[in-house]
């Protein structure tokens, strides 16, 4: 647990979080954690699981939902879980009206599903479905997802939540243009609404994970044994996110990463044969 810890300071700084502070500003609150069945999402509603707000959990696996939906109402929460594949669109369009239907609206959104996919370009030639899917889950259903809950958080000055990646600020890299494409699209699409969405009252925040300790890394073997942020430290860092209303939040040391893959970006491009 001390090694955790030191690993998650290293990764994102300090990411204990103020109680007293989120528990005011979650009292009464409705919020919606999209890839709530495991992981970031599911851990995220454990650490909300005290406070006495409205959870909103989606995801594909209604078993896994159901799990986290018992574990969470044995404390202070209220929560409702909603079965839906955001790829699928009337399933996506139930979610909506679901949204729509509640009573005191809606007041954070935490956008977290997503699909990650390492694979060379020469595994791919006749896999066009791995840039379809990660662009059907990373950008499109977000984009959807904020267009049609705009009038939502707009009315309660609500927070859409955007739970990125530093790869996504960073050079690209073989072997995950999918899932870099995907991001970057809708970090790229919710930047540049952004201004437009604060000065209507809706606060956006996007927050630039590392490599977060996730059943999403296990397929990829290289990762299991690297060093990660923990899906706690994630997400207490999205909990701060809350009451921080900081339009990004990301590692301390991003600058320099981003320096340096700047720097052996243009150094292959240059050395690269021609």
């Amino acid at each position: 647990m001390h090694n955790q810890y030191l690993v998650d300071f290293c990764f994102f700084g300090l990411t204990n979080v103020n109680k007293k502070t989120l528990a005011q500003q979650l009292e009464g609150k409705s919020i919606l954690i999209t890839g709530a069945s495991s992981g970031i999402g599911a851990q995220l509603a454990y650490e909300l699981a005290d406070f006495h707000c409205h959870l909103i959990l989606v995801a594909r696996r209604g078993e896994k939902l159901a799990e986290v939906k018992r574990e969470v109402e044995k404390k202070n929460a209220r929560v409702d879980i909603f079965q839906a594949d955001l790829r699928n669109e009337p399933e996506m369009n139930d979610l909506l009206s679901f949204l729509h239907s509640l009573p005191n609206g809606l007041d954070i959104i935490v956008s977290n599903a997503g699909l990650s996919i390492k694979r060379s370009i020469y595994d791919s030639l006749d896999r066009f479905h791995d840039v379809s899917r990660t662009m059907a889950i990373n950008h499109y259903a977000p984009v959807q997802l904020l267009l049609s809950t705009i009038p939502l958080l707009q009315k309660n000055r609500g927070q859409f939540i955007n739970v990125s990646s530093i790869n996504t600020l960073l050079a690209p890299v073989p072997y995950f243009a999918a899932y870099q494409a995907s991001k970057s699209a809708f970090d790229i699409w919710f930047r540049s609404v952004s201004p437009e969405l604060n000065a209507k009252g809706i606060v956006t925040t996007s927050i630039y994970f590392p490599l977060v300790k996730t059943p999403m890394i296990e397929p990829t073997v290289a990762y299991r044994n690297k060093p990660a942020l923990s899906k706690r430290g994630a997400a207490q860092i999205i909990c701060k996110g809350m009451y921080k209303n900081k339009k990004k939040m990301k590692p301390w040391w991003l600058l320099f990463g981003q320096m340096a893959s700047i720097f052996l970006f243009s150094f292959w491009d240059f050395t690269k044969k021609r």
